[in-house]
């Protein structure tokens, strides 16, 4: 290890939600005056169990530590609680594991993406999110960025009469209600009309969030595959990811999977068998920059574009995070958009920037982004009676279905 006379001197946990969507952020603080980190530490759903984890647990662990020792630090955290991976603990350790790769681009006078080699493109193009409560409407949105200069866009629509992910829709008398069938039939209608309105020019997507039960999902992808989509996301949840090989032997459409992974075993078999074609994780999910430039290594080798889950409950430092990551690697496929409303860009002076249909990447040092901590702490977390948690989704005769 390191005998540098560097070291870390505090670790900070920052809440703020600007956008009323909760976010953390850690700083990482040094003995250099003015040298500091940042990074994305955001469990929207379970946020105040994060903060628990790097004040009570990871700080003590670090402070005193050599902030170059990057690779050392994430190992030892990682192994400290004896029971490993998860969503807090790798949110926890993405926190401090982007802040030191934060510190360490500072160190050097350069981008974090010149530290993994360097741009393999100009820019990050972005899938926008176009939804509607019928087929012409989601045709109108998809139309307004194309004209904004965007090529992929993932198209949702609503279920009448069901609560449906991606639509804002709501079931009939507010109750969250679900059920498969009926989205089934819907969805590939839509792209039916998609295509004889709008061409073969657009990139289209479309996300079914694991609601169907895998049979459905895949005799679903096989009426879609005609429809030439740029990805088909989320097929199936993280507990059913054996029914991918019985899909690879139905159809060739694109698959995009894993929002939901925080484990290594859950994709490495999928990347290592060929079952999937782009990687969905959530980067502060699977512990940060360190694990996620692993990953990306060996997808490449086995053909598996990148794309990072992007909406926005990952902060804006996640963003400039997976920005890092998108303009390196060779095997970049898409990466998912949020365009930051004007609190949260002032919250976070560098907000990566976005026109032309893609993320563009800042020259300075570092991710290129930090956090006003003063005007963070006018945006506390908003009351909720979950505290932030997801509602139950309910079919019609009450079953609680998966997200």
């Amino acid at each position: 290890m390191s005998l540098s006379s560097l070291k870390i001197t505090d670790v900070k946990v920052i809440c703020t939600a600007p956008n009323r969507i909760r976010l953390v952020v850690v700083k990482v603080l040094t003995s250099e005056p003015g040298l500091y980190g940042v990074g994305c530490a955001t469990f929207t759903q379970r946020p105040l169990a994060v903060v628990t984890a790097v004040e009570q647990y990871l700080k003590p662990f670090v402070i005193g530590r050599d902030p170059d020792d990057i690779e050392d630090i994430f190992q030892s955290a990682y192994v400290s609680s004896y029971w490993r991976t998860g969503p807090v603990l790798n949110n926890a350790l993405s926190g401090i594991d982007e802040a030191l790769w934060d510190i360490k681009g500072k160190r050097a006078n350069m981008p974090v993406y010149q530290l993994f080699g360097g741009k393999s493109r100009e820019s990050a193009p972005l899938y926008a999110h176009a939804s509607g409560r019928d087929f012409k409407e989601v045709e109108e949105n998809v139309r307004k960025y194309r004209e904004q200069g965007y090529r992929y866009v993932r198209a949702q629509v609503a279920v009448p009469g069901l609560s449906t992910y991606g639509s804002r829709s709501t079931s009939a008398g507010g109750r969250a209600t679900w059920e498969p069938t009926p989205y089934c039939r819907i969805v590939p209608k839509l792209f039916e009309h998609l295509r004889s309105t709008l061409g073969d020019e657009v990139e289209l997507l479309h996300d079914i969030h694991e609601r169907i039960p895998p049979i459905q999902a895949i005799g679903l992808a096989k009426e879609l595959e005609k429809y030439n989509l740029f990805f088909l996301e989320d097929p199936f949840a993280p507990e059913d990811i054996e029914y991918f090989r019985l899909m690879r032997q139905q159809t060739a459409i694109p698959i995009a999977m894993g929002e939901l992974f925080v484990n290594q075993n859950e994709y490495v078999p999928l990347v290592k068998d060929r079952l999937i074609d782009f990687m969905r994780v959530h980067i502060s999910d699977i512990g940060g920059l360190s694990m996620a430039r692993k990953l990306a290594a060996f997808c490449e080798f086995f053909g598996v574009r990148t794309a990072w889950h992007g909406p926005g409950d990952v902060s804006p430092v996640g963003h400039a995070a997976n920005l890092a990551l998108d303009v390196s690697c060779y095997n970049f496929g898409i990466q998912e958009q949020t365009v930051f409303p004007e609190e949260t860009r002032a919250v976070f002076p560098g907000c990566p920037d976005i026109h032309d249909g893609a993320m563009w990447p800042s020259d300075r040092p570092g991710l290129g982004i930090d956090v006003d901590e003063t005007l963070a702490a006018k945006y506390p977390f908003p009351e909720h009676p979950l505290n932030g948690a997801w509602p139950a989704i309910r079919r019609e005769d009450g079953t609680v279905i998966k997200p």
